[in-house]
């Protein structure tokens, strides 16, 4: 496997110039003739959450081996958080996917396939770039080219996704500051972007979710089917909110309530979707 931590700041001059650090570390399955030397594999950018005040470690690297462990590429993105604001952390996550894109030959990416996976507020940095990286403020915050930072799906976990009625106001106080106004609210409202543009999606969420109401999900796939942009969703009735990968690698001795053997049916699911629908 090749691993590497990558300074995005070392690649994108407009990044850098927030001032921050963000990274991004990749997780490579070596290529072999006994398997195929050259395969494109589907690649996975992880987004961890952390109420945009820290970025989760039971959210990155292990969700990334998982992904690696299955043959998929995997990237653990570090962005920005509070004092930072947005759109710092779309511009690093436009960024690291156009870093994915720009070494597709030495890492055998499958360019049909790029993902961005997020959970919780990393959901938020996750759907943001795959909703609205295309859009001019976002190419021009990260200095990159529309094709460059384009997503191919987006799998989204417990996603912190709504400004409004069901929102996880912290989050969005972290993002935008105290004084954000309802213009600036709506602008990240994520269900009330969706276009015809916006790429495939693949949700989950537990009901009993009390820090992430459910609804976040439910209002982005009411939005999805209202643009007929494909998606799958899976609702789990019972589960605290944070679950990352449900069993004892993201659970640890003090968190046994993270440990979900139904809700852990997710990866299984989320690998049929991403099976049907980019490998060929």
């Amino acid at each position: 496997m090749i691993t590497e931590v990558i300074h995005l700041n070392d690649y994108f001059p407009r990044v850098a110039a927030r001032g921050n650090d963000p990274t991004l570390t990749a997780y490579i399955p070596d290529g072999t003739p006994d398997i195929e030397a050259d395969r494109r594999r589907p690649s996975i950018i992880v987004c961890p959450g952390g109420g945009y005040t820290f970025v989760s470690d039971r959210e990155g690297e292990p969700v990334a081996l998982a992904f690696a462990a299955r043959g998929y590429n995997a990237f653990v993105l570090k962005y920005s958080v509070a004092p930072a604001h947005y759109p710092t952390q779309l511009a690093e996550a436009a960024a690291a996917a156009a870093m994915v894109r720009r070494n597709a030959e030495n890492w055998h990416v499958d360019t049909n396939a790029v993902i961005a996976c997020g959970f919780s507020a990393g959901g938020h940095v996750a759907a943001c770039l795959g909703i609205l990286g295309a859009r001019e403020a976002t190419l021009e915050a990260a200095g990159v080219r529309a094709e460059e930072c384009k997503l191919n799906g987006m799998i989204l976990g417990y996603a912190v996704l709504t400004s409004g009625e069901f929102a996880h106001r912290d989050s969005f106080i972290n993002l935008l500051g105290e004084k954000a106004t309802e213009e600036e609210l709506r602008a990240v409202s994520l269900e009330l972007q969706v276009d015809e543009n916006t790429p495939p999606a693949f949700l989950w969420h537990t009901a009993s979710d009390d820090l992430v109401p459910v609804m976040n999900s439910v209002l982005l796939a009411q939005s999805l089917n209202l643009h007929e942009v494909p998606f799958e969703m899976h609702v789990f009735d019972k589960g605290v909110h944070g679950l990352a990968l449900c069993n004892w690698v993201t659970a640890g001795p003090s968190r046994p309530f993270h440990v979900n053997p139904f809700a852990e049916k997710w990866l299984d699911l989320c690998e049929s979707w991403v099976k049907r629908n980019y490998i060929s």
